[in-house]
Formats: structure tokens, sequence, C-alpha cells
């Protein structure tokens, strides 16, 4: 993390509390060495231009090795515009790392943009290929240029190097001891992935999970005698320490969604152009994960995998210290850090986040946008202008948080008129339009528009890719107007408090095959099983095995302690803490006369904004379905964070020392939320990040011995010029289809198997006798029919792990 020493709160300070003081006694003071020690450190600005112009020539010649070639890629895309946007950025956003996290989302937006030009007018002038290395080192070069001669023009006196920051980070308190504890925790977590992908077991990702745990508990109990950029360099290495146990899992694409973003990835790569008109789907008009990898893989060299396992979810690590920051703005430390750390330790941040590349770099635009929001200590117009330019960064990054978010900010607005009009002493500053009630109010209604707008010209004219939003629109409006009885949406709603129709996996698995074949009848005479052959099959979902108890689980299971039941109980119970508590603050915080913080109006109204969001998910089914009541969740948290720990300090205000109570507790619940409980204990399904098991496992791990088959299966039709189709269950296909040339499919059931294609099935099909499918939001797992199906067609190919049928 780069090195800040102003912290001052932004908005308010809380009076009856003596934390505030001692903290900013301590930043005075590292101020004052910092400076005294730095002042003659400093480099010039266009030592940038010099290391832009070796690292160009390191881009571009063909024998630079690959480690010179990939930091001196990494360096044009993020390293020089990071340092040309910050003096910028600190113009706008001024409190303490503020300007370099908003410049992480600028530059981001930069690349990304840079790459659509590229892309956009080369054609234009005869060039086949746009996105080749040459051309967008130039353009990015150029960009470096740009921002060179706009960092001269408007921010000429604020002079930053490496020296410098050498100098700060000498006289910077704990930053030494948080920096060493965060490096082995991700080493630890590097290694343990390697060694589970290499078959081994998950001791080594426990320990990083729990040094991950312990290092958040290290900062919040600290977090007085500790610089604020100590607090932020160890939120970061915890948060990337803990997404690499997951994103790092398996030698391929690992995990859902993830797949299919790396399969758009490589039609954008291999043809060295984007075009959305090839394929018509939202996700080829994220530029997230179509030119912004593209452009990383093009500069640096990088495996390109690795895009998508590491360089993402580093960026993605950043956003519990945008939600710090945001938080430090306007409360304590106290309250910024439990807001961070149940961020991180939410489920979603784990289990989905990190296999969501393209809603991971809408979270990084939108947590800076959060953090220019709470700012109020720089200018307002052009923080409401940066807050626009980051919010529309979200609309070309992923169309879903894109919504969602607009949607939040239009009740918002709302809530916030009713206030006015409803309160006494709102009604007088409306009548007299008080200076001051103004100022108070950083959200307009053309902040909103323009963001809506943008969204709709997107997934529009430009890219004809909004078919999705205007299904789920319609499908919504149905659901409301007429609800359909036993359609229940995504069963993640159990556990929101606002409840939601629930239907067993049984329930759902005929509700399924019950619509496939009607949808099929009119081809069944084409298909492989007659109606009389699926009438006999065994419908049943199944779930996945439990663990076995270890010695440990046995012991408690012995006194009476159901370890099963308890790991379920914990994990809904948490989901219920983080509802209760984010209410709860709301009314502390706004009733109380002792709070943890003072929330101004725009907090107020977004944090009810977003939970009203997440209840509208919850009790309309379709849009748990499209987008998930957790995602929403994880979502919202950047704007009922604070609330959310609010809360929580509030219950625990019995305790002599109340922050480290709550320090504990969170550490106990992230130990079990990552998976360590469950491990050490057993009882409960496996979990990807520190098993070779489970249903994520089953399906979202590519093995090697599909991609053998899935290779074999290419090389044999085209040597034998087959045009026959290829099938296979969906999630096989998912993770497959990147590795091949011929066309495939991916079927839901044996319901729509062709008479003549060829059927592949994957390593889990294969060894198991167990497919799954996606209905309705939720994972089911069925019995395929093998025996069924081999009696109707011949084996082709076998190598042990996967199986080819014709």
């Amino acid at each position: 993390m780069t090195l800040e020493t102003d912290e001052t709160l932004a908005l308010t300070t809380v009076k009856h509390r003596g934390e505030d003081r001692r903290e900013t006694d301590t930043a005075t003071g590292t101020r004052t060495a910092s400076r005294r020690k730095s002042k003659r450190f400093e480099v010039p600005d266009g030592a940038v231009l010099i290391a832009s112009a070796l690292c160009t020539l390191a881009v571009l010649m063909p024998v630079t090795p690959s480690l010179v070639r990939l930091a001196a890629g990494l360096y044009l895309l993020f390293g020089a515009p990071l340092q040309l946007w910050r003096p910028l950025a600190g113009r706008i956003v001024p409190t303490g790392s503020g300007r370099t996290l908003v410049s992480v989302g600028l530059v981001v937006i930069g690349d990304m943009l840079l790459a659509l030009l590229v892309n956009t007018v080369l054609p234009l002038v005869g060039v086949d290929r746009p996105l080749t290395r040459g051309y967008l080192t130039a353009a990015t070069v150029l960009g470096i240029g740009v921002l060179w001669w706009c960092r001269r023009r408007y921010a000429p006196y604020e002079r930053t190097g490496p020296t410098r920051l050498w100098a700060l980070a000498r006289a910077t308190p704990g930053l030494g001891m948080a920096t060493a504890a965060g490096a082995v925790t991700v080493l630890c977590a590097v290694a343990g992935t390697i060694r589970l992908n290499n078959g081994y077991g998950g001791t080594v990702s426990i320990v990083a999970s729990v040094l991950g745990g312990l290092l958040l508990l290290l900062l919040t109990v600290r977090r007085r005698k500790y610089h604020v950029t100590t607090l932020e360099t160890g939120l970061y290495m915890a948060a990337l320490a803990l997404l690499f146990l997951a994103s790092l899992r398996g030698w391929f694409i690992t995990g859902h969604d993830v797949q299919t973003e790396y399969l758009f990835y490589r039609m954008a790569l291999g043809g060295e152009y984007w075009d959305v008109s090839t394929y018509r789907h939202a996700y080829n008009a994220c530029l997230s994960i179509t030119l912004l990898p593209v452009s990383i893989r093009q500069m640096t060299g990088i495996d390109d995998i690795y895009i998508f396992k590491a360089i993402i979810p580093a960026l993605f690590a950043l956003t519990p210290v945008m939600l710090f920051r945001s938080v430090r703005n306007v409360a304590p430390r106290s309250v910024a850090l439990l807001a961070a750390v149940f961020f991180v330790a939410f489920p979603t941040f784990l289990t989905d986040m990190v296999f969501l590349g393209r809603q991971a770099i809408a979270f990084v635009l939108l947590g800076s946008a959060i953090v220019v929001l709470t700012d109020s200590r720089g200018p307002r117009t052009a923080r409401r202008v940066l807050f626009v330019v980051l919010m529309v960064g979200v609309v070309l990054s992923h169309y879903s948080t894109a919504y969602v978010v607009i949607g939040t900010l239009t009740l918002a607005l709302g809530y916030d008129k009713v206030w006015r009009l409803v309160s006494r002493r709102g009604r007088d500053r409306f009548r007299r339009k008080r200076r001051e009630d103004r100022m108070l109010s950083f959200l307009q209604w053309w902040m909103v528009l323009v963001p809506a707008v943008a969204a709709l010209v997107w997934a529009g004219p430009v890219t004809h890719t909004g078919g999705q939003l205007h299904t789920t629109v319609a499908q919504a409006v149905s659901d409301l107007v007429s609800p359909k009885k036993g359609q229940a949406g995504s069963s993640d709603t159990g556990y929101s408090l606002f409840g939601g129709e629930q239907l067993s996996p049984q329930q759902r698995l005929d509700q399924f095959v019950k619509e496939s074949e009607a949808d099929s009848s009119k081809e069944r005479a084409d298909l492989l099983l007659t109606q009389k052959e699926l009438d006999g099959i065994d419908w049943r979902a199944v779930s996945t095995a439990d663990m076995p108890l270890t010695p440990l689980g046995r012991i408690l299971d012995a006194v009476g302690i159901p370890v099963p039941s308890l790991n379920g109980a914990v994990r809904g119970a948490v989901a219920y803490f983080f509802q209760l508590m984010t209410l709860l603050g709301i009314w502390v915080v706004l009733r109380a006369r002792v709070s943890a913080f003072r929330a101004v109006r725009d907090q107020t109204t977004m944090a009810c904004a977003a939970l009203s969001t997440v209840a509208l998910f919850t009790l309309v089914p379709q849009l748990s379905v499209d987008y998930g009541v957790l995602r929403a969740f994880q979502q919202g948290l950047f704007f009922f964070a604070p609330f959310l720990a609010a809360g929580t300090l509030w219950v625990l205000r019995w305790a002599r020392r109340r922050e480290v109570f709550s320090a504990v507790l969170t550490f106990c619940l992230l130990l079990n939320l990552v998976g360590v409980m469950p491990k050490l204990l057993g009882g409960y399904p496996a979990q990807i990040q520190l098993s070779n098991g489970g249903d994520y496992y089953d399906i979202y791990y590519t093995q090697a011995q599909e991609v053998q088959a899935a290779l074999w299966l290419d090389a044999w039709k085209r040597a034998r010029e087959d045009a026959t189709p290829i099938q296979m269950d969906s999630f096989s296909y998912t993770r497959l289809k990147p590795y091949m040339a011929s066309d495939a499919k991916g079927v839901t059931t044996p319901v729509w198997l062709d008479k003549d294609a060829y059927l592949l099935l994957g390593t889990t099909p294969a060894k198991t006798g167990r497919v799954s499918i996606f209905y309705r939001g939720d994972r089911i797992t069925y019995e395929f029919p093998r025996a069924l199906v081999e009696k109707k067609k011949d084996l082709v190919y076998n190598n042990g792990g996967s199986v080819v049928l014709r």
C-alpha cells in the first residue's frame, strides 16, 4: 500500500470519545517525523517518463526476459498511471489514502478506455488486429504522456518517489510488523493452494486462514498504536491471502462464472479484436473481462489464466481497504476497521466474488466512488463529477452491479426527499433553502441519471446486450403483479429476515424435469430417449456428503453437541446477525444518545436504500435468481457496513474492552466462514479453498483428464472432418469449452440428449455418476442414468477420468 500521513476525519468527529484525539496526535507526530526525514529524498516526476521509456523498450523487445517484461508491463499499465493520478486525485479527495485508492479506480477505467479506443479507431484505418502488443503499448505510453502533462499543469507542487516512500515507511508505527506478517500469510496461502493442486492435504491452507484471521485481530487490538497506513496495509494483505486460497485453486481456470468469462476473453484475444456483435452476450459487453485482461496479457506476457487467478484478485483485495477509508472519513477507527473485517468475513467475499472477475473490478470502482462520496474535505462539485465518472466505469465493467447501484441511489434520493418533507426541521430547511442543508446532501438527481443513461445506451444501441435486463424486469413485474404458486426464488432467500418461499432440492428438480419434458416434446422423435424411457428414470436429487467427523468432532458429538447441526446453525445465525445488527445500528446512530459515530443524511438514506434493495431481492423471486441475495448484501455492505459495526459495538457496550471483544468474536466467525472450524471438526461439506472435495470442487474444478479427453475429441473430429455435434452436461461444458475448437453444447438433463451427437462425460459425471444443474438460482445434483444412456450409445474413448460416447 502507498503510504499516507493524513488521516483526519472528513465529515464528523465523535467528541464524546477519546479515541480520535489520540489518533490525531499520533498522526501529527508521524507526519512531522516523516516530512523531516523525507525532505531531501524527493524524486522529480520526470523520472516517471524515463522509467516509462525504459519499460516500453522492455515490453516491445522480443528478447526481454519474462519477469522483466512482466514488471515493465505492470508498471506501464498500473504503476506509472497511479503515480501520476495521485496528485491529481488528491486535489479532489485529499483525506488520507483516498487519493491512492481513487487513483486505482481511475487507472482501471483508463486502461479499459484506452483499449476500447484502440479497438474502435484502428479498424477505421484498415487495421484488422488492433489489440496487439505494439498498438496497446503505444496507446498506453500516449496516455501516460497526457497524464504527465495534466499532472504538471494542475498539480505541480507535489513530488513522489520510492525514496520518499521508504522514508515514510521507516517513520510509520507498526508498518514493518504488519507487512512481514502479511507477507508470511500470503506466502502460506500460495503454498497451501499449490499443495492442494498437487493432491496433498490442506494443512498449510488452514494455517494461512488462521494467520489471516490473526492478522486482522492484531490490527484491531493495536489500532490505537498503529498508523492508519499500517491498518490499511495489514487489511489488504489479509484479504489478498484469503482470496488467493480460493482463486489459485487448480492448474486450470476454476470457479463459477470465471470459466465463462475466460471464454469471452479468449475470443477477444484470439482475433486480437473485440467485436461484441460476434456473440451478443452480456458477458461479452463487460470490458473488465475482455479488453482489460487482453491489455494485461499482451503487455506483460503473463500466462492468461493468472490474470483471472492473481491480477484481478489482487485488485479486488483493495475493496476492504476502500471501505475502511470511506468509513474512516466519517467514523473512528474502531468502526471503520470492524466494518472492513465484516466485509471480508461475509461468505460471498470468498465463495462468490473471487470467481466473478467482472464484478470484482466493478466493486473496485464502486469502492473508489464511496471514498469520493464520504470525503467532504474536497470540492463538492469536483467530487460529484468524479463520482459519476467512476459510476460510468462500473457500467462498463459489470451490468448487474451498475443496475443494482443505480436502483439503490434512486431509492436513496427518494428517501432523502421524504425525510425532508416529514421532518419538521426538514420542512423548515426545505422552505428556507438554507445553504447548510444543501451541503449535507452530496447525491443529486443528475448523478443518478447520467449512469442510468450510460447503462441503457451501453446495453442498448452500443452493444445490444440488454436482453437479460429486459427479461429480468419483465419477469420481476410479473412476479409482483401475479405471483405464481410454487415459483420460488433462490434458496439464499432463506437466510433473509424478509423470508421467501422455499422449495426442497427434490421439488426443484421435479419442477425442472417437468418443464424440460414439456419444452422438448415436439422434438422427442429426434432425441435419444423416448418419453417412456424418461418416465422410467428415477429422478433423485442428491447432496454432497459431509466430511467425516474428526477426533475433536467425535468428542463434541459424544458429549451431546451435534457437530453437523452446529456448523449449519452457526452459518444461519451469522446471516441473521449481520441483518439484525445493521437494523439496530441504524436505530442506534439515529436515536441513541451515545453511539459509535454520527452519520450524515446521505449515509443514512443510502444504507436504508441498500437494505431495501436486499429486501426487494428476497421478495421478488426473479431478482434473487438472476443476481442473488447474498451478492446483493455484499454490495450493500459498501453503504451499511458502518451501521453494522456501530450496532455490534452498541450491543457489546457492557464489555470493558468492547472493541477487543468484537474483534475476537469476528475472528471466531471468520474461522467458521472460511471453513477452518468445519475442517477441524468435520460434519460439513468440504470447501474448495481447504480441500480436494465438496460441491465447488466437483463441478468447478477442471481436471487434467477431462481436458485431455476434450483435446482428443477435437483432434479426432478434425482428422475425420466430422461435423457431428458434441454434447456435455452444462457444468462440464463450462469447464471445457475454452479448450475446444469444435462446436459443443451443454445439456442440463438426458431429456435433451441427441441421437447422433458425441457425449463427453467430464470427470465428476464419469467417476461419481452425478450431474449438476443450475435452476432458479440454485445448484441441484442428481443421479445421471448412465446405464440407460450407454445402452443406446457406444464407448469411443475412456482415459480413466473422462468418457466419450456416441
